[in-house]
Parts: structure tokens; sequence; C-alpha cells
């Protein structure tokens, strides 16, 4: 398949600046019923259903048990389902610098847009400079444009309190194919994320708190094109349509819709709370969520935490409370199958 003419590495940040604006989800791929091969159909009706919630694009998600050439052949499904509806950032979590960057390579040539940064789990650096070095030989050695990514469950606390060393992103927000920051640390509070704005807000590259209570605060601040990536999917079309309305100015409309997801949002975050200290996200949860919201669903490959009837409750119950679905599903045990399965 064709790569779309898309950009070059010297130009990444005049294509990110022109093309990123909307909200960037996720999608897990889904899996055959023995749990042997990946499911087409299930992936492709993912993606159609991201198009129909009004998504710019999704994160193709990475930590759900794919081998490389499962990842290459998921990026080709959702890639040519698309058929060019959709922007597609891969997630750039896997064992190895060698093995990021060959898959980021096929992810190049097959029509990825961009790769989201992030660390082997055996990747531990000593000093900023350790981490500088990684981070830059990743997005030099690919020619996606590169979203740089900062989280708790990175570990990167001791090198600075606020739990990620801005001075790293100093030195490589000039490389040119790095077009966004997305900032998840600093908690409690926004004032990390406040700083991250001010800090990089004329630096060339887009700032993005991927956490869907600020959405609204930074949108109008700091006038956001882009937000991602999170599984936003679990309120259906409500973060675009909202994302939107306060884009255009229209803020009171925005609050009211906000404000009819606290419901599902308070849910959201007491299940996101539950997983403190996994350093994993609950996939299966996510992939549960999305399902609500008429993705595929399905079942997922090891490791994976448990799913449980009573979370599961918990989550359509928000989503009831906040008119985002009309009914609780008829049996939990429908998620595991899919709607598409094989």
């Amino acid at each position: 398949m064709a790569p779309r003419d898309r950009f070059t590495r010297a130009d990444a940040k005049a294509w990110a600046a022109e093309n990123f604006e909307g909200v960037c989800n996720v999608i897990i791929p889904s899996y055959s019923t023995d749990l042997t091969s990946l499911n087409e159909a299930g992936i492709r009706h993912d993606v159609r259903r991201n198009i129909e919630l009004g998504f710019w694009g999704a994160l193709l998600v990475s930590e759900a048990g794919t081998t490389p050439a499962e990842m290459r052949t998921f990026m080709e499904i959702a890639v040519d389902e698309a058929a060019g509806r959709q922007y597609f950032v891969l997630h750039g979590s896997f064992d190895t610098l060698r093995s990021t960057l060959a898959v980021a390579a096929d992810a190049r040539a097959i029509g990825v847009d961009a790769l989201l940064m992030a660390y082997p789990n055996s990747f531990h650096p000593g000093t900023a400079g350790e981490l500088s070095d990684y981070t830059r030989a990743v997005c030099e050695g690919c020619d996606l444009a590169v979203v740089l990514f900062c989280a708790p469950h990175f570990n990167f606390g001791r090198l600075d309190r606020s739990g990620f060393p801005l001075a790293v992103w100093d030195e490589l927000v000039g490389i040119d194919n790095v077009v966004a920051l997305k900032y998840e640390v600093g908690q409690p509070g926004v004032v990390g994320t406040w700083q991250c704005f001010e800090r990089f807000r004329d630096r060339g590259v887009l700032v993005c708190d991927p956490h869907e209570p600020n959405l609204v605060m930074w949108a109008d601040r700091y006038d956001t094109p882009w937000v991602g990536t999170s599984n936003y999917e679990y309120y259906g079309a409500a973060v675009p349509e909202i994302f939107d309305l306060v884009r255009r100015g229209r803020r009171d409309e925005a609050l009211e819709r906000y404000w009819a997801l606290q419901p599902a949002r308070e849910v959201r975050t007491a299940l996101s709370a539950q997983m403190a200290g996994a350093n994993f996200l609950h996939r299966y949860l996510w992939k549960y969520q999305a399902w609500l919201q008429g993705y595929n669903g399905g079942p997922l490959r090891a490791p994976a935490m448990k799913l449980t009837d009573g979370q599961m409750a918990q989550v359509a119950a928000g989503l009831l409370r906040s008119g985002l679905i009309d009914h609780e599903p008829a049996s939990f045990g429908d998620f595991f199958v899919g709607r598409n399965p094989s």
C-alpha cells in the first residue's frame, strides 16, 4: 500500500499546524475468539465507528499483546478502512529502541501519520541527559510526526519533582518532526500543565493536556486546536462536540454539555483511581467503555487486568445517568464476544 503524500521531516511542523485539529482517541486491536489472530472485521468496524463519532483520528494501541507483524497488519487494516478520512498515531510502546524504529518505519510506509513517544519498560535513565538521548534517538530515527509524551507511569519522577524535566523538551522541540507535546504529570493540580503551556506555546509545537475534565479550560484559554490521546470514546460523540463548541466561542453551550457528562466522568475517575500503583492501563476496561458506544469489543490477550461485573455495571450506570446510552447491556458477557466475532 503506497503512503499518502503528506509531509517530509523538514515540513512536519507546518503540516501538523495545518492538520492537527480535533480530538484523537484510541483504537485497541480486536482479536479472534480464540485469540490466535487479529479480527479484521472488528478493526474495520472500530475505524468506521470512530469516523461516525467525529474523531480526528486514533492512537493505534500497541500495548495489547500484538506481535510486530500483527501491529503491521493492524495499521494496514486501519489505514485501508479509513481511506484518508482519519489520521492515525502509532503507539510507540515497544521493548527496545530497535523494535520501536522498525515498527515506525512500517507505519510510515503504510500511511500512519504520527508516533506517540513511549519508553520500554526496562528503560531507567539515571539522568535527564540519558532521557533526552533516548528520546532524540527515536525522533531522529523515524520519519513520522512525533508527539512527545510524559506520564506518571514512565517513572521519571526521580529526575524532577514535577514528574518530568521540561528541560528535556527544551532541547528536543527544535527537531524537525517533533510536532506536539502531551503533558500528563505534575498532579495533583494543573500548575504543571499551565507551566508547560506557557513554556512551549510559542515554540512551534502544539501543547496538549489529554485529561478530558480539563479540556474546556485549556481550549478556551489557549485555543488548543488538537487534543489526544485518551479513551474519549467512552462518551460517544460528546468530546469532539464539546471541543468544537468551545473552539467556536460557544462557551456556555460547551459547559452545558460538559456538566451533562459529570456522572459518567465521576465513574471513570473513580475506576481509574482503583488502578493507582499498577503502572498499567486497564485496556479491558477501555475496550468495554468503547463497546458501550458501539465499538467492536471482544477478548484481549494477556497481560491485561481483569474486568469485573461490578466495574462493567458502574461504567454503564454512569453513561445512563449522563444520558449517553438508554439502557444497560442485556448481558455483560456479550462484550467478550464482540460485535464481529471471528
